[in-house]
């Protein structure tokens, strides 16, 4: 999931005319009894995952456990999907629809500061230089729920009215520079078809009270893009300022200008959206004008039109505003990073919500706000129906609201959620199986 910046999330209790949970799948009582069974085994991935942490399109050591563990359970397997994405196909026993369940399995360059029997000591290059390796956003857990769905759903296999397909997919974080991957490569290799997809699930752990599921239909997390913009002026010597184009001057202003598209273009009662600066570079001398600086950034929304605005507000800033001044500025949008908005399918959401009640416990799932987090599942749900919903992973006593955020040196996820992440993934391939299209 990209980025720590989001709208604080206040839980919405669910509303009474809800809590009416209708008749379970025939298969219910399995996926409760497996979810406790599997547990230990489920614990057992999750901790090795996270010892052994691999940042996007690197997965080799985690995919080949991936593979290794589905084939056992008699899935179709296809590797090296998206660089080292892994595809398992379960086929039951009886005709019906597919439905696909959605992992990623990548790290992040940070050096864990957490004090875990099985901490993640691994270090690796990034960027040309050496970093920490750190499951700092918890798709080790992702990880290990979805295997231990996947071995729930096989042992159900010939009772499964349907074909069930596990996606475990590489660099959600962003490849490295240079490199395709995530959910917008394995698209275009098509791991939506044969068999074709008719609808899609996914979760992410986040700092709610462990055991929590939190949903909303429509637009739940933010799109989010990567601007650069470079202003060459013309270089001069500090004391001598009217001698070149301060690029620096500029940039402040352009810093200044950016703020204006949201406080003065953007109908925030509609939807919010954020420009944020986050590096602001140039010059190596006190007494030096340089010719060049680079500002680089983010932008988050829940509009597609609106983000199309925002990107088209950022290049005529920034060009104008060089212009004014006799600078040049160049502007690139979507570098690294251009996700859209993760939107959960309003007819999907509405029909799936008996069963994140009866899986988790109506009291412990809760309608969420916009979150400006943002996660490249989002290409799924362009093309098929999706869901995703966050499961909450702060031990009981503490104040969710005060613990590390997702990608902190201190994340920490309470594996007493890990059950509840197995019933729900697999009461949701079970409950949409059974149900048709």
């Amino acid at each position: 999931m990209r980025k720590l910046l989001f709208v604080s999330l206040l839980l919405m209790p669910t509303s009474l005319h809800a809590q009416t949970v209708p008749a379970a799948n025939p298969l219910a009582a399995d996926a409760e009894r497996l979810s406790v069974e599997l547990n230990p085994q489920v614990v057992a991935w999750r901790r090795d995952f996270h010892k052994n942490p691999e940042l996007g399109n690197r997965e080799a050591r985690t995919a080949k456990i991936i593979a290794d563990e589905l084939r056992k359970l008699g899935f179709e397997v296809t590797t090296g999907v998206a660089t080292t994405g892994v595809v398992g196909v379960l086929r039951g026993g009886r005709p019906g629809p597919v439905v696909a369940l959605r992992s990623d399995m990548d790290a992040l360059p940070v050096a864990e500061q957490g004090d875990l029997p099985f901490k993640s000591t691994a270090k690796t290059q990034w960027n040309g230089q050496e970093v920490g390796v750190m499951h700092a956003c918890g798709h080790d857990n992702h990880m290990a729920i979805l295997l231990g769905t996947a071995t729930a759903l096989a042992r159900m296999r010939d009772r499964l009215p349907g074909t069930v397909k596990v996606i475990f997919q590489p660099a959600e974080e962003g490849p490295p520079p240079g490199e395709t991957g995530g959910a917008e490569q394995m698209i275009k290799e098509s791991v939506l078809e044969n068999p074709k997809v008719d609808a899609i699930f996914g979760l992410h752990v986040f700092p709610f009270p462990a055991g929590t599921v939190v949903y909303r239909s429509g637009p739940l997390m933010a799109s989010a893009d990567t601007f650069l913009i470079r202003i060459k002026g013309r270089q001069t010597h500090g004391a001598v300022p009217w001698g070149g184009i301060d690029p620096i001057v500029i940039g402040s202003q352009v810093v200044m200008g950016l703020q204006t598209i949201i406080s003065r273009t953007v109908n925030i009662t509609e939807a919010p959206a954020v420009v944020t600066v986050g590096r602001f570079t140039g010059g190596n001398r006190s007494n030096i004008v340089p010719e060049m600086v680079e500002l680089e950034g983010t932008v988050r929304a829940f509009n597609e039109t609106v983000r199309k605005d925002i990107h088209d507000r950022i290049r005529a800033i920034a060009t104008n505003y060089a212009a004014a001044a006799g600078a040049t500025a160049t502007v690139e949008i979507g570098m690294g990073t251009a996700y859209p908005s993760t939107i959960n399918d309003p007819a999907l959401t509405e029909r799936m919500l008996p069963t994140l009640r009866r899986a988790a416990g109506a009291d412990n799932v809760r309608l969420g706000p916009l979150t400006g987090t943002a996660e490249d599942f989002s290409f799924f749900q362009q093309k098929v129906p999706g869901l995703f919903v966050f499961l909450g992973v702060t031990p009981r006593d503490q104040d969710y609201t005060k613990v590390a955020q997702n990608h902190s040196p201190l994340f920490f996820a309470d594996e007493s959620a890990l059950p509840v992440g197995v019933k729900v993934m697999t009461n949701l391939a079970l409950d949409y199986l059974f149900g048709g299209k």
